[in-house]
């Protein structure tokens, strides 16, 4: 999809050709409120048996009776649950303290360098995408301190769609991805097409990147008038044509995988309900240059 979100921290890209409507991937966490009932039952007393007079003098006055509570206004809804503690996948163990620590946004300060390489290793073999921070600064910004802070490791490719596009981005550990989900940065211009193999944040709205971002497939320059601004382009198109599409659109306008289960579940719904998804198994920036220095 080239879809924007409403403010849901599921992000996407566009809808695949054939439909320019925007897809709704969006999560609503809300408690009912408990409406407390009072409920106050009284009866008629059975006359008093004849008391003796000497034992009416001994025994004391009885107090006055309690006043009944009065009713309370119902209560104000409940704060969200909090998420459960994530459950690492069969084989993969669950990250511990020091590595949120590792993973937290506020260490995503390095400015990048005007040209870098990131080689993904995936299951379906290397992949080399080169950056050109002209392009989009700051997402190229973004995605170098993603890449340097080991956050594309073991992330799937969870919705490609033939001739379209290949999304990836969503942590396999629910609690980065909490981590992540506000962690937004501004949007750039595209000064770039979204031709094939040119890469690019997703989004859900104005000034809503995060981590998400996709292969485009095929020719989709339609979306460089909605604001999606490519940062770099990929070299081996034998390995984005062998990328999984066999679950296609994600849910709920597809049977692909939810962005929603995937931010509160990680890798570990995606292994056990779609077992055939590809992923990033690791990615590294393997060059970088400076920035050419002008002409004299």
């Amino acid at each position: 999809m080239f879809m924007r979100t409403s403010p849901s921290n599921c992000q996407t890209s566009a809808r695949p050709p054939g439909s320019w409507a925007e897809a709704l991937a969006a999560t609503a966490l809300g408690c009912q409120g408990v409406a407390l009932l009072i409920a106050v039952t009284a009866c008629q007393p059975s006359a008093p048996p004849k008391a003796d007079p000497a034992a009416q003098a001994t025994r004391r006055a009885p107090e006055p009776a309690a006043a009944a509570p009065e009713p309370k206004p119902d209560p104000e809804p409940a704060q969200p649950p909090a998420d459960p503690q994530p459950q690492p996948a069969p084989g993969q163990e669950a990250i511990g303290p020091g590595q949120l620590q590792q993973l937290d946004p506020s260490r995503a300060t390095l400015t990048a360098p005007e040209r870098y390489t990131v080689l993904f290793e995936t299951t379906r073999g290397d992949l080399h995408l080169d950056v050109r921070r002209s392009w989009a600064p700051i997402g190229a910004d973004r995605f170098y301190n993603l890449v340097k802070l080991g956050f594309y490791n073991d992330v799937a490719f969870f919705r490609v769609v033939k001739d379209f596009v290949a999304q990836v981005g969503l942590h396999g550990d629910p609690g980065v991805n909490r981590l992540w989900r506000t962690a937004r940065i501004d949007d750039d211009p595209p000064t770039q097409s979204n031709l094939r193999g040119t890469v690019t944040f997703a989004t859900s709205g104005k000034n809503s990147r995060t981590t998400q971002f996709f292969i485009n497939l095929g020719n989709n320059a339609r979306l460089d008038d909605l604001g999606f601004a490519p940062f770099g382009r990929v070299r081996e198109f034998d390995v984005l044509s062998a990328l999984h599409a066999g679950y296609g659109e994600g849910a709920p306008m597809g049977r692909g995988p939810s962005q929603t289960r995937i931010q509160g579940e990680g890798n570990s719904y995606l292994r056990a309900e779609f077992p055939e998804l590809d992923y990033i198994q690791r990615a590294s920036i393997v060059d970088q240059r400076s920035p050419p220095e002008r002409a004299r």
